[in-house]
């Protein structure tokens, strides 16, 4: 009995042993065919002749045409700093390859095309288009590579990416804060001369996302697209390149409402000192005083948003017409002042026991405080002065007055010949200050839009 039982356990256990390696061998049977058929599959329509490292054939002398097409996502980081921007896109290269071997069955039903695994296009040619004033351009990536390769029945292949890139742009800044900057971004062949490549832009070109806004600028539509021949020194040759032109067009409205608006307040609040009189000097130095130092404060900070550039630009023109009004009406401040002080001078110099006018003196002669002299008026009776023979000098009687002896340049105050009212020179350049401050800055600023305006179109 205990042989008997010792005999179909040995059976048992080798019939296990059997079923457990035909169940091994035929997973591993199963798993090399998926393997194979994964790791063929990318080649299924690729010839056994293939050779991906040279070009598509075409007519004697005739270079691959490569279509090439963008569609741009976003514009950003527009760094005027650094002299660049930031573009993420998709871009599409379509072209010709001949060589493929294509059978009806890996199209479904109804399509002419299909897309393939990201590895075919690691084993056919392509071509190698690069953006020749990137800082950086890559590939955007999360859990893998944004690509894609999609093969139509007429042999077309045609490859999908979507990409960062920083590009270069050479910025000018003349005209800020009006200033337009034309941005381009060139494409070209790296390695294949425009005899072998030729790049040319598909018939939807650059297209822009439609939702795409920008901060500080407007984006000039429609785009400009240029295809040329380039000649490379470092890469000796011709070499096909695309180009296409971004036109950012700075919004003047921020700075109308941080700039422009504020400075011309702060311009209009110094005309104010003229109405306060010289009695009133410490409200009228600190208004002039602190509408400079406001200025000085508002641009210093507006110049830290640009680069140090060497040549005058439009805002500068701006910070110097505002800056130069403000300093000319602290300077007429000093002057009046000055004539005041004057003007003080001759009066303490006249005895008081006379009075301001005389009521006996002709208009115009001596009626004020300038013509006194040492406390005395002169005489106006008809005195002989010795001069040439035969000529005598008649003051008071018809003749012309004799000027006063120590006369100053500059008269600190007359008679109105037609109303008799004594006149002071400074008061009288502070009312016309009033009117001719205004009117200069108007003159200014009708001068320097109109002219930034043409410059900026």
């Amino acid at each position: 009995m205990l042989g008997k039982y010792n005999t179909k356990a040995f059976i048992s256990l080798g019939l296990t042993f059997l079923l457990m390696w035909i169940s091994e061998a035929t997973d591993t049977h199963m798993n090399y065919n998926y393997n194979y058929n994964y790791t063929t599959k990318p080649r299924v329509v690729l010839p056994p002749n293939y050779v991906k490292e040279m070009r598509p054939p075409s007519r004697k002398g005739s270079p691959v045409i490569v279509d090439f097409s963008i569609f741009v996502v976003d514009i950003n980081s527009i760094n005027v700093e650094d002299m660049d921007f930031r573009v993420d896109m998709f871009i599409h290269q379509r072209w010709m390859e001949s060589r493929l071997e294509i059978s009806d069955d890996i199209f479904e039903e109804g399509d002419d095309y299909v897309t393939l695994l990201p590895e075919f296009f690691d084993n056919l040619w392509q071509p190698d288009p690069y953006f020749l004033n990137s800082k950086i351009a890559e590939i955007a990536t999360l859990t893998h590579k944004f690509t894609s390769v999609t093969l139509y029945k007429n042999k077309t292949v045609r490859y999908a990416a979507r990409m960062h890139a920083i590009i270069a742009c050479q910025m000018e800044f003349q005209l800020y804060p009006m200033d337009i900057q034309v941005c381009p971004i060139y494409i070209e062949s790296f390695s294949s001369n425009n005899q072998k490549v030729k790049l040319r832009w598909s018939d939807s070109g650059v297209t822009l996302n439609p939702e795409l806004k920008l901060l500080q600028y407007n984006l000039g539509q429609p785009l400009e697209l240029e295809e040329s021949d380039g000649y490379m020194p470092e890469k000796v040759g011709n070499f096909s390149r695309l180009t296409v032109y971004f036109r950012f067009e700075r919004q003047i409205g921020h700075h109308l409402i941080q700039t422009f608006a504020p400075s011309s307040l702060v311009v209009m609040l110094s005309w104010f000192s003229f109405w306060l009189g010289l009695d009133a000097i410490p409200g009228r130095v600190t208004l002039l005083v602190t509408c400079m130092l406001t200025l000085v404060t508002m641009f210093t900070g507006l110049r830290a948003d640009i680069p140090p550039v060497a040549y005058v630009k439009a805002l500068d023109l701006w910070m110097a017409g505002c800056m130069v009004s403000v300093f000319a009406a602290l300077a007429e401040f000093v002057v009046v002042k000055v004539l005041d002080v004057q003007y003080q001078y001759q009066v303490n110099r006249i005895p008081k026991v006379l009075p301001m006018r005389i009521s006996n003196m002709e208009k115009g002669q001596c009626a004020t405080v300038a013509s006194w002299e040492g406390g005395a008026v002169r005489s106006r009776k008809a005195t002989q002065t010795p001069t040439t023979p035969g000529q005598t000098s008649l003051q008071g009687n018809g003749g012309p007055p004799k000027p006063a002896r120590r006369q100053s340049l500059l008269s600190v105050a007359w008679t109105d010949t037609d109303t008799g009212v004594e006149k002071i020179m400074w008061r009288e350049i502070d009312k016309v200050s009033r009117a001719v401050f205004p009117i200069l800055f108007f003159v200014f600023v009708l001068l320097y839009w109109p002219i930034l305006l043409m410059k900026s179109s």
